[in-house]
């Protein structure tokens, strides 16, 4: 059997865009069979007690999960085993650029935006040792040999993005998001990965990544976000925008899961109760612009 997932960063409180997001995940995984799996993607910034807060806002708008919650924290060699095997085939390097330096070629002309140009991809041996004695600490980065990467999203089809030399490790030590991320899909039998769709230009390099390492590229289906009044991503300064806000403002954890319904074009019903219907069909293709300072109202409801 197969397994869906939710995989949030501890950094915070979810906002409802997040909720919104796990409760697609939920029912995408739900509807077709799927096992329903949490993974705590604490590699980054943790700050204490956002995952506790976290998983009880999700249980409280009527999600589930099969099994204990992984921590990628937790999972530390599986990571390194999988860089072990890339770089006894050839397939990495050390890059000793600095955060600015690799913001400058960034913004440079001379390919995709945000892509990294290959600066240390031929550093010689003497270049390297150079760095070395600088006491700049190095990251190591995945050498790619194609520069497009193909993948089939069921909400937006074929999908063609570009592959660069990503970062595997970083500088200090700690392994990657792109490289954890697909160890950890493959390791607990994730075939289908739904998150938000600003995330799809970096799904190619995962997935070539993960033909790397000799690993199944899963089903993907990047959803449409929540979106404040100015057309941006919500953030906290954009008004009642957690679950906690909406407690506060007399909203109820039901009324809050019949309002992502019915954002999404579906009745305003919860999770479980959605289910048996559900059709990714009919979900809308455009973002829902939230107004966050206030009780959430109905909204798209057929």
């Amino acid at each position: 059997m197969g397994a869906g997932r939710y995989a949030p960063s501890p950094s915070g409180d979810l906002h409802l865009g997040n909720l919104r997001t796990a409760v697609l995940a939920w029912l995408f995984a739900r509807s077709t069979g799927r096992r329903f799996l949490i993974r705590i993607d604490d590699l980054d910034r943790v700050r204490p007690g956002a995952e506790q807060r976290q998983l009880a806002d999700l249980a409280a708008i009527g999600l589930d999960w099969d099994g204990h919650v992984v921590r990628q924290s937790d999972r530390l060699p599986r990571y390194q085993a999988a860089i072990d095997e890339l770089t006894a085939a050839g397939r990495t390097y050390e890059c000793y650029c600095t955060r600015r330096e690799i913001q400058q070629a960034a913004t440079a002309p001379h390919g995709p935006l945000g892509h990294y140009p290959g600066t240390c991809r031929n550093l010689t041996d003497a270049q390297r040792a150079a760095h070395r004695g600088d006491e700049r600490p190095a990251a190591l980065r995945l050498r790619v040999t194609t520069g497009e990467f193909d993948i089939v999203d069921e909400l937006h089809g074929h999908y063609r993005g570009p592959v660069d030399d990503v970062v595997l490790r970083r500088g200090d030590g700690i392994p990657a998001y792109n490289l954890a991320v697909v160890v950890d899909d493959a390791e607990q039998g994730i075939d289908q990965v739904v998150r938000g769709d600003d995330l799809l230009p970096s799904t190619p390099r995962q997935a070539y990544l993960a033909t790397l390492l000799g690993l199944p590229v899963p089903q993907y289906a990047h959803v449409p976000l929540v979106l404040n009044a100015a057309g941006k991503r919500l953030a906290k300064r954009d008004g009642a925008v957690t679950l906690a806000d909406q407690l506060a403002l007399g909203n109820t954890p039901d009324r809050v899961a019949a309002a992502l319904a019915c954002s999404l074009g579906f009745p305003p019903l919860s999770p479980a109760e959605l289910l048996d219907g559900f059709d990714p069909a009919n979900m809308p293709e455009e973002p829902w612009i939230l107004d966050g300072n206030g009780l959430l109202q109905p909204a798209r409801c057929p």
